[in-house]
């Protein structure tokens, strides 16, 4: 007390006894953010913060409550990334900043706690589905989704960005992926339908390449289902119109189908077609599709840092932390690089023997 009299800090006891829970869902309510990213905000306080440290009151929380609580989350089983416990935490960094400048506590307890990059966990590789398995999940699933399944495995799109595709995403050999469906887009009411992509404003897009097997299956959806105009307001307000191709054509179903409706449809698919584990729970996840394109992408001799931007990565270092494994070429190369360099083969196609080719690697140094 001395201490804080000393340096003009005054505490009331009062406010500073303010639960977790209750402030971090003031600060939430305060805060100008788009929609997306105050749904992820708000369900990462919901199912994680609150159930953990959400009873304590602020004045009550140290440093340690806050290391211990990204420990468990991330090697808990919650399912999340490094990057995304890392980003979840600045949010958690700026509420407990928050009730400093209110003159709550004296401290941020929170401040620069994150989980370190050498604790991310690459892409296990049972985790991606075969060409085959890729077709038989596209051959069970509910009809009008087929054509996503080969958009995310053919393209490596998110299943919100394939669920938003649309006439004006098409291109001739590649397709412009500009939108993702909104987390709430399924909604009666909800008028932000489409949210611009990860790490992205909502003026930048991202292109993709596509084979021709990703064009057949365009036209073959277009050929059963024409598309349909959704006009939606953007996030500075404007209104804008695309032809989408997922959107409900029965009355009463909703605006747009939700990650978790798509999600619901891949499960029942692989279900249908016998792709599970021992539980008897579905092997893949519509994500898999995902990690397919990248892993069949960089196992053919695709650059790295090209599937990195296809696939919407804000670095090249995270695609090399998650797929960096799946590079089997590389390894291959360089045996040959240096077996070419040590052991050099004549033209007659002969190996030399190891004195002879030191001495014609010293020959050629001097």
């Amino acid at each position: 007390m001395e201490k804080d009299k000393q340096t003009r800090v005054r505490v009331d006891p009062a406010r500073s006894a303010v639960p977790l829970s209750v402030w971090a869902e003031e600060w939430l309510e305060r805060r100008v953010i788009g929609e997306a990213t105050r749904c992820n905000y708000a369900g990462f306080v919901r199912n994680h913060l609150v159930p953990s440290l959400g009873r304590k009151p602020l004045a009550g929380l140290a440093r340690r409550d806050f290391e211990r609580f990204v420990q468990d989350i991330y090697r808990g089983g919650a399912g999340l990334a490094a990057s995304t416990v890392n980003d979840r935490m600045v949010m958690v960094a700026a509420i407990m900043e928050a009730a400093v400048v209110d003159k709550r506590i004296t401290e941020n307890p929170a401040r620069g706690i994150r989980i370190s990059r050498r604790d991310v966990v690459a892409v296990d590789e049972d985790a991606m589905p075969t060409p085959a398995e890729v077709d038989l999940i596209a051959a069970h699933i509910a009809p009008p989704f087929r054509l996503a399944v080969y958009l995310q495995a053919g393209t490596g799109q998110r299943p919100s960005e394939a669920l938003a595709f649309s006439n004006e995403c098409r291109r001739s050999g590649f397709v412009r992926i500009r939108w993702q469906v909104s987390a709430k887009a399924h909604l009666e009411g909800c008028q932000t339908l489409f949210v611009p992509l990860k790490h992205r404003l909502e003026k930048e897009c991202r292109d993709i390449p596509t084979a021709l097997f990703v064009e057949q299956e365009i036209d073959a959806h277009l050929r059963r289902w024409k598309p349909v105009p959704v006009i939606f307001t953007g996030q500075k307000g404007k209104r804008i119109r695309l032809e989408t191709f997922f959107a409900p054509r029965q009355p009463g179903a909703g605006v747009m189908p939700s990650i978790a409706s798509y999600g619901y449809q891949f499960k029942k698919a692989c279900l249908l077609a016998g792709l599970v584990d021992l539980d008897g729970k579905a092997k893949y996840s519509p994500r898999s599709l995902r990690h397919f394109f990248a892993s069949t992408a960089l196992a053919n001799g695709v650059p790295i840092h090209e599937v990195s931007c296809w696939l919407g990565h804000r670095s090249v270092k995270t695609t090399v932390d998650i797929y960096g494994h799946l590079l089997p070429g590389a390894w291959e190369r360089c045996r040959e690089v240096l077996q070419r360099s040590m052991r050099p083969v004549p033209p007659d196609g002969t190996s030399l023997p190891s004195e002879e080719a030191s001495s014609s690697v010293g020959s050629r140094a001097v």
